[in-house]
């Protein structure tokens, strides 16, 4: 919640607006197109993330703005490439992570708060979108991440070559798509908690990632838990609340 005290004395300085004190004081920010809550991190330990699928350059440059004047970190997911050569072109300190489609400004490097890793698993390299936006939202928490990548149950003697890294991690996410049985393998090797990533990767019958959703939701191994399909970011932002917690 906002300290009124050091707001208003913050105006007395001169150093805050009216308007900028109201923003505060309210807990959000309105722009004729959105409206920021400013107030997220006081309330969940995490800013606010914006969705950036849909939104036109000029949209994504106006709230980046206003939240980089609040925040010390600003998340943009689902970014495509032009939109963000064309946000980079006017705001060349914002970065942007291709392979997970993210755009990230850090007042400070993205350096390991915690000890201990996450895992994120990925049963093939088609999967690696998804992988790299869970394992990007995961460094934004603080925590270390650590892809392990192509270890589909097809060929499960690559899964067993990487098992002594993956039990060492604080939390796994797990992600696949086709049949989505790399979940219930992992999970019935290991003592952590495992997130589950269903994947659109896959044929027909998939049906763009269900296949995967229904067979990770009715996993016979236990200490399982499914996000939406193709949920790199929601699999990061939880993984990463666990581990905090558990360092805590």
């Amino acid at each position: 919640m906002a300290d009124v005290k050091s707001i208003l004395h913050e105006v007395k300085a001169g150093r805050l607006s009216i308007e900028q004190a109201e923003e505060l004081l309210m807990g959000a920010s309105r722009l004729d197109y959105a409206t920021l809550d400013l107030d997220r991190a006081g309330r969940t330990g995490f800013p606010e993330v914006v969705y950036g699928a849909g939104k036109s350059v000029d949209q994504l440059i106006g709230i980046i703005d206003r939240l980089q004047a609040h925040q010390e970190l600003v998340l943009v997911t689902r970014v495509s490439e032009k939109q963000a050569k064309q946000v980079q072109e006017q705001r060349p300190n914002i970065q942007y992570i291709a392979e997970a489609g993210l755009l990230i400004f850090s007042k400070k490097p993205l350096m390991p708060k915690r000890e201990g890793y996450i895992a994120v698993v990925a049963a093939g390299t088609s999967d690696w979108q998804v992988a790299q936006e869970a394992a990007w939202t995961v460094r934004c928490f603080g925590s270390e991440t650590r892809v392990i990548a192509d270890v589909g149950v097809a060929g499960i003697h690559r899964l067993f070559h990487r098992l002594e890294e993956i039990r060492g991690a604080a939390v796994i996410i797990c992600i696949a798509g086709m049949e989505g049985a790399l979940t219930s393998v992992v999970a019935g090797l290991v003592d952590k908690p495992v997130i589950a990533v269903p994947t659109s990767v896959g044929y027909g019958a998939n049906f763009g990632g269900v296949a995967a959703l229904l067979a990770m939701l009715n996993s016979c191994a236990n200490g399982v838990a499914v996000v939406n399909i193709d949920n790199g970011f929601g699999a990061g932002y939880m993984a990463g609340m666990i581990h905090r917690q558990m360092v805590r």
